[in-house]
């Protein structure tokens, strides 16, 4: 069974992994976060993605009695810690340089990819902006010192560049599920 996400279910999934939690939590996090603001996911919104993440066996819960009052407390699967690692991988591997709200989520997620994923990824991203760059450029008939994509690409190569020298630091946080 092959699942993509969409944009909210990556968000909402990526907010589960962290640690196991409600809907409470998850809204809180949200706020505290500033994620509403470039998420567009809305506080009624949460039960929903949850109750879609479960229908696909990417999350599912167990209940805890708090103040007398039961709520579920929801956590990845291996499947859901699966589906997401891929996403993130996926995410970085195809960033070209744009405005890419999936990208700004990956970037959060970066510790569940192990350190040669992290590499291959970025490694493949750079060599596609380099190429799109230069696609523009011929398209634009624009000289080569034109700096377009230049912040993206110079960015990318340093965040490589740490993750090569990061001696462990980005070993990944989920086990291989």
């Amino acid at each position: 069974m092959k699942e993509e996400i969409s944009h909210k279910q990556f968000v909402i999934l990526g907010l589960i992994a962290e640690e196991p939690c409600h809907a409470y939590s998850i809204n809180q996090r949200i706020e505290e976060r500033g994620m509403r603001n470039w998420t567009a996911i809305g506080k009624s919104s949460i039960y929903r993605i949850i109750q879609e993440l479960e229908k696909i066996k990417l999350v599912n819960f167990f209940e805890e009695e708090v103040d007398n009052r039961k709520r579920k407390v929801y956590m990845i699967t291996d499947y859901g810690a699966r589906i997401l690692k891929k996403k993130v991988f996926d995410v970085i591997k195809r960033f070209i340089g744009k405005n890419d709200e999936d990208f700004y989520v990956a970037f959060s997620m970066l510790p569940l990819l192990s350190k040669e994923q992290l590499i291959e990824a970025f490694s493949y991203s750079i060599v596609s902006i380099k190429k799109h760059k230069n696609e523009l450029e011929v398209m634009l008939k624009s000289n080569s010192n034109y700096p377009i994509l230049e912040t993206d690409i110079l960015f990318l190569e340093w965040v490589l560049e740490e993750i090569k020298e990061g001696e462990g630091k980005y070993d990944s946080k989920v086990v291989n599920k």
